[in-house]
């Protein structure tokens, strides 16, 4: 630790004026502080306040333009932005990318109804809540929250309205398990993210992404039931009649084209039905199911098989790269190629699929850049000598500051991707295993689903989507996301106590 008067790694900018570990500190409060002025009262999109904080900072803490941009000439200097965006981004892009095409298939080919429509079979209408939240936390996995929404919401509706209920039963339950999913395991942006940042085994991340998350959605699953039986909401009568209204558009335009393409008439009708036949719950589960099968058996294979090609073979397919690869082709072929779907059809919907997950990449990629340049300028190390002289353990640390950046500024990715370039280097002078590593990460990745509110989009996506007051949804939703956000983390700290 810096002592008072002690040269710091850099000297200029505010350092010239308060020197040592109290200079470093007071630039990483001030950038902080102004990462949440820019998103919260500016309204700046989160990666260019990410990216303007960075160069704050970096300049704050006294580094040159040369170790944040490099040199404009080839030269031996590394840029900081460029090396932090790219490090990150490498390992993070390719598996977002990946999943979102894989989602966006399961999606388009009605593997979410087909999912659904079978658990209500099997759990009656009684427990048909409980269908719709494991429905959530099932089609949660390879899909982003949102798009899981607007899948399943008009499943929701009609469950609703056949039962006569509060919308809150179904709908909370199916939240909760898309939650769950979004937060805790990969290939979801948040803790593919901190998995990058933090430099842990994916296997790690989805298996402790179990173990702390199915808990943490059975106690939110809890809450669902009492307050979906105590607040009565109706379901919204302009979002049945639009879907109703979409399914007669799809239908006519079908039958249009089917008509109008003269002696090719009967093909075109063939390749409808075949397209339109139900798809069967054991292929979605098996998409679904064999990238995470393949991971875990990657990250084991190290500690039950001595080396052999057996083991080079299980590794290689076992890779996070080549695992969602292999799902992707399966749900392809399974759900696109034998069901009548064209190539041009294929990679229409994959193309579609990646247009908003530009806005993703960016943000972790800036908050990569923020991570490399606390760790060079110094501020990330000066902030883990106090964390570390409070005496908390790292993984109480993580939740709490990864919670506070949450509720200050709404979004989970911002708070996860600032909290590891934050604790990063607490963790690296204790040298954990992957396994507490991974721990730690469920712990921020819990933090970050606290007590979402106003200033969080999907506040109002729930709210608006499902009619839902503003108050009740404070009521449902917010306190909802606080049951998952405590109980993960609750079951993180515990299990970190033995691991």
């Amino acid at each position: 630790m810096l002592l008072a008067g002690e040269a710091a790694p850099h000297t200029g900018g505010l350092l010239a004026l308060i020197p040592g570990t109290g200079g470093l500190l007071t630039v990483a409060a001030l950038g902080i502080v102004l990462l949440l002025v820019l998103i919260i009262k500016v309204r700046l999109q989160p990666f260019v306040a990410l990216l303007a904080v960075s160069i704050a900072v970096g300049l704050g803490a006294g580094l040159s333009v040369t170790e944040l941009f490099g040199t404009v000439q080839k030269s031996d200097a590394v840029s900081m932005i460029e090396s932090g965006m790219g490090g990150i981004l490498g390992h993070v892009a390719i598996i977002i990318g990946l999943g979102t095409m894989l989602g966006a298939i399961l999606e388009v080919s009605g593997g979410a109804e087909a999912l659904s429509a079978r658990l209500l079979g099997l759990f009656g209408e009684r427990r048909g809540p409980l269908a719709m939240g494991l429905t959530g936390l099932i089609f949660g996995i390879p899909v982003f929250f949102d798009v899981g929404i607007f899948v399943l919401a008009p499943i929701i509706y009609a469950a609703a309205k056949r039962s006569g209920k509060s919308i809150l039963l179904y709908c909370m339950p199916m939240l909760a398990g898309l939650s769950m999913t979004h937060a805790f395991l990969p290939p979801h942006p948040g803790p593919v993210a901190a998995a990058g940042l933090l430099d842990v085994e994916l296997g790690w991340v989805i298996l402790m992404g179990v173990v702390c998350g199915i808990p943490a959605v059975l106690a939110a699953w809890a809450y669902a039931a009492w307050i979906g039986n105590r607040i009565f909401v109706a379901v919204p009568q302009d979002m049945l009649e639009a879907a109703e209204e979409a399914k007669r558009a799809v239908a006519a335009e079908k039958r249009a084209s089917g008509a109008g393409t003269g002696g090719t008439g009967s093909a075109a009708a063939g390749e409808e039905a075949a397209a339109e036949q139900p798809v069967v719950l054991g292929t979605v589960l098996a998409i679904i199911g064999t990238p995470l099968v393949l991971i875990l058996a990657a990250t084991f294979s190290s500690l039950a098989l001595d080396p052999s090609t057996l083991r080079s073979v299980i590794e290689f397919v076992g890779h996070p790269f080549v695992a969602l690869t292999v799902a992707l082709l399966m749900a392809y072929y399974l759900l696109g190629v034998r069901r009548g779907w064209s190539r041009r059809s294929l990679e229409s919907v994959s193309t579609a699929s990646l247009k908003p997950v530009g806005n993703i990449l960016l943000v972790v990629g800036a908050g990569g850049v923020f991570g490399a340049v606390l760790q060079g300028s110094g501020v990330a190390q000066a902030l883990a000598d106090v964390f570390g002289d409070a005496g908390l353990p790292v993984i109480v640390l993580a939740y709490l500051i990864s919670l506070v950046l949450r509720v200050a500024q709404g979004s989970a990715t911002v708070a996860i991707v600032t909290t590891a370039g934050i604790v990063a280097p607490l963790l690296a002078q204790s040298d954990p295993s992957q396994a507490h590593l991974a721990l730690v990460i469920m712990a921020i990745s819990a933090g970050s689903i606290f007590a979402s509110h106003v200033n969080d989009g999907g506040f109002w996506m729930v709210s608006k989507y499902f009619g839902i007051s503003e108050r009740d949804t404070l009521a449902s939703w917010t306190v909802l996301e606080s049951v998952l956000s405590v109980a993960g983390f609750a079951v993180a700290a515990l299990v970190g106590i033995v691991v």
